[in-house]
């Protein structure tokens, strides 16, 4: 008769979560949230949010770089109508 194995501990993840190849990612944008707060959150603050809420903040501050690019690039270019200079009468 052999003695029985003892329990070990399980080493590998039980559970769902990042991988290594993701935490990177993760901290791009902890950073990149916490930049473009400006003072508003802390790097703790961002790290224990829902991860629902941090997608909507990151696609409102994506959105709002967007609209602002969009808008650079209307002003920068320029107008087709020429324009005229008229001389005044003698």
């Amino acid at each position: 008769m052999e003695a029985p194995l003892l329990p070990g501990f399980r080493l590998d993840r039980t559970f769902f979560g990042l991988e290594a190849k993701d935490r990177p990612r993760l901290h791009d944008l902890i950073f990149d949230l916490v930049w473009a707060g400006e003072g508003r959150w802390d790097w703790n603050t961002i790290y224990n949010m829902p991860i629902f809420l941090r997608n909507f903040y990151i696609k409102k501050l994506n959105k709002m770089t967007d609209d602002k690019n969009q808008a650079k690039a209307a002003q920068q270019q320029p107008t087709n109508s020429k324009k005229t200079i008229t001389k005044p009468p003698f």
